[in-house]
């Protein structure tokens, strides 16, 4: 009989299509501490990236005008999503992504609730959080 994982594998993968996927990998590996798990690659464009961060993965790829990309939207156009990461070092982080040229769109502060965060755009564009604040689903709120 196969022992089950005590840890669950995550339910729920963040996915961006980009611009400049090499760019994109290249920034999140090399500033923000993520990891390659696999790139698949059909001549020189990355058709599916995975990329780990701790536990959690993230999956991109190259922009397209297929049928997925046409359900994800306009890469151009308005959106409402944002990525938060929970970091133990958001200092260090601050540092390191303020080095690499983006823009940072909230300074580092500390919250209401405990955390310290910062807010930054990522070489596309995108909005990514990043903070102590590290909530489990298996835990009630405080």
């Amino acid at each position: 009989m196969t022992q089950r994982s005590e840890i669950e594998a995550p339910r729920i993968y963040p996915t961006m299509r980009c611009r400049n996927d090499e760019a994109m990998i290249g920034w999140l590996k090399d500033v923000i501490g993520f990891t390659e798990r696999v790139i698949y690659r059909n001549g020189d464009t990355v058709q599916h990236a995975e990329l780990a961060y701790g536990s959690s993965l993230l999956m991109l790829g190259q922009c397209s005008d297929d049928e997925y990309g046409k359900l994800v939207g306009d890469i151009n156009g308005r959106r409402t999503d944002a990525l938060y990461v929970a970091v133990d070092d958001p200092d260090a982080l601050h540092a390191r992504v303020k080095a690499s040229g983006v823009k940072i769109e909230m300074e580092l502060h500390d919250t209401d609730y405990g955390s310290r965060n910062f807010a930054c755009r990522d070489p596309e564009g995108n909005l990514w959080n990043f903070g102590t604040y590290r909530p489990k689903a298996d835990e009630k709120p405080l």
